[in-house]
């Protein structure tokens, strides 16, 4: 019997490396693809890709990602680039004979003002934080292109796509850009660099209060290979059509300026926190509400300050 034929769009980012280190160690043929060799902004590439390998299985992971920088900057690159990644692999795949597929998203799908913690029913009951709409507009689309496809093709043809919506993720492989970064990447590239130039003071955006939920990536990884292979049953007996997604994250909160504070430690920087209030906090907290993936047997491992020390371990060693 040949061997399971996974394929990882993209295998360069942080969620998807990690897919790659866990897939490795199972009997499978993993296909990755450069962007210079697969552009899946190109729909007709992205067919011909299809056409060409004979995919059981797709870990979308490819993505446009950023900060609340980042988002403000650039929300028609975050849109668009998004919309036509998922459009195109999901369509892509279902074209040419793909099974499953699992849709990897974000937290920032539910509104701002979502009851806390975030259930996956929360999904589209108010209006959006304005900072990320445009993202989170577009991983909204991913899930309903997944619950639609199942809908009108999942007895036909067979398919199951799935999606799965991480809270806030850090860990190897994550972007350090200095301003598009996420929260985590970004405070461990400026404590770093004040560190090393002997720099007084580090400047963190808001007022420090707003509470989040981190996992570590390598959980994200174990999470989402673990929902692709719950069988159908199982998975459909715990979601419903039109609410499929799977909430993946911690189960806990610290606050913004507990983040900093513990980063600081991990880096070793012996300066001061400076927080900024005219700078904005975004959504003041975001716990999700784990349960169902609770209910598929799935506990993450890592704790905050064993992933924080080994992520800076990794960072310095680039």
């Amino acid at each position: 019997m040949s061997k399971l034929k996974i394929f990882i769009a993209g295998h360069k980012g942080m969620v998807g490396s990690a897919l790659v280190r866990f897939l490795k160690k199972q009997d499978v043929e993993l296909i990755t693809k450069e962007r210079k060799e697969l552009n899946l902004l190109n729909q007709q590439d992205v067919q011909n890709f299809f056409k060409n390998q004979k995919i059981d299985q797709v870990y979308l992971a490819a993505a446009k990602v950023g900060g609340i920088h980042a988002n403000k900057t650039y929300p028609a690159e975050f849109i668009y680039e998004n919309l036509m990644i998922q459009t195109n692999v999901i369509h892509g795949s279902f074209l040419n004979g793909v099974k499953k597929l699992l849709f990897l998203g974000s937290s920032c799908i539910y509104p701002k003002n979502a009851n806390q913690p975030m259930k996956e029913e929360e999904l589209l009951t108010g209006k959006l934080e304005p900072t990320n709409e445009p993202y989170a507009i577009a991983k909204i689309a991913g899930i309903k292109m997944c619950e639609s496809y199942n809908l009108q093709y999942s007895t036909s043809h067979n398919i199951d796509y799935r999606s799965i919506m991480p809270t806030n993720l850090y860990g190897p492989g994550d972007s350090y850009h200095p301003e598009n970064s996420h929260v985590i990447p970004g405070m461990i590239y400026r404590f770093h660099e004040s560190k090393i130039n002997n720099i007084p003071n580090v400047t963190i955006w808001g007022t420090g209060t707003p509470k989040r939920e981190f996992l570590y990536v390598d959980d994200m990884a174990k999470a989402s290979i673990h929902l692709m292979n719950i069988d159908k049953k199982t998975y459909e007996k715990h979601t419903s059509s039109m609410c499929s997604h799977i909430n993946v994250g911690s189960s806990e909160e610290i606050t913004i300026k507990e983040l900093a504070e513990t980063i600081k430690d991990v880096v070793g920087f012996k300066g001061k926190i400076i927080f900024d209030p005219s700078k904005p906090d975004g959504a003041l907290k975001k716990l999700l509400d784990n349960k169902r993936i609770k209910n598929f047997d799935f506990k993450p491992e890592m704790t905050l300050k064993k992933g924080l020390t080994k992520t800076y371990q990794n960072y310095i060693k680039k």
